[in-house]
C-alpha cells in the first residue's frame, strides 16, 4: 500500500495531480482512494489531497503517515514534513520553497518545478512537472499509464493541452532541470 499526500495552495494544480495519480492507478487495476481537502479561500488558500494505492481493499482514505509527500509551497512542507513515515520521500518544489531539509530519516527530492515548466512551455505546468518527478522517482505508475489517464481526463476543448502536459510530465526525468 502506498500513501501519498500532495499539498500546496489553491491554483497550483494539487487536485489535478492527485486525480491523475489516482486515475492512473485505477487504470492498472489497483484499489484507489482520493480525498481532496480545500482551505476556505479556494484559489490561493491551502489545498491538499491524499491518494492511497493498493492491491488490496483500502480501509480508510485518510493519510496521516504518508510514504510520499509532495510539497508545492513552504507552508505545506512545514505542516506535513513531520508526518512522513521514516524512509519516506518528500518532493519539494524548490521554485517556491527555500527551507532546508531537516530530517535525516527521509529522502528529499528537490525539483525546480517553475523553472522546468517555464523552460518547456508554461509555468502553469509546474504541477505536471512535479507529478513526473514523483512517478519517475518512485515508480508508482508507468509513464504510459499517466498518458492514458491524460487522454481520458483532457477531452473536448482540453484535449489541446495534452501535448504540453506530456512534455511537462517527462521533463524532469529527461534532465530538464
Amino acid at each position: 500500500m502506498q500513501k501519498v499526500l500532495l499539498a500546496g495552495f489553491g491554483g497550483q494544480g494539487i487536485m489535478m495531480m492527485g486525480e491523475l495519480l489516482a486515475y492512473s492507478a485505477m487504470l492498472t487495476g489497483k484499489q484507489v482512494t482520493y480525498m481532496p481537502s480545500y482551505g476556505p479561500e479556494m484559489r490561493g488558500g491551502t489545498a491538499n489531497c491524499s491518494v492511497v494505492i493498493s492491491d488490496e481493499p483500502i480501509s480508510s482514505p485518510i493519510v496521516t503517515d504518508p510514504a510520499i509527500l509532495v510539497a508545492m509551497n513552504e507552508p505545506s512542507l512545514v505542516k506535513f514534513e513531520n508526518s512522513v513515515r521514516p524512509a519516506g520521500v518528500v518532493f519539494v518544489n524548490r521554485s517556491l520553497i527555500s527551507k532546508e531539509p531537516e530530517r535525516g530519516d527521509i529522502e528529499y527530492v528537490l525539483v525546480d518545478c517553475t523553472g522546468i515548466a517555464q523552460g518547456i512551455a508554461n509555468a502553469r505546468l509546474s504541477n505536471i512537472v512535479m507529478l513526473g518527478a514523483v512517478i519517475s522517482k518512485t515508480g508508482l505508475i508507468a509513464l504510459d499509464t499517466v498518458y492514458a489517464a491524460m487522454d481520458k481526463k483532457f477531452t473536448g476543448e482540453k484535449a489541446k493541452f495534452i501535448p504540453a502536459n506530456r512534455k511537462a510530465l517527462c521533463a524532469w526525468e529527461a534532465g530538464v532541470n
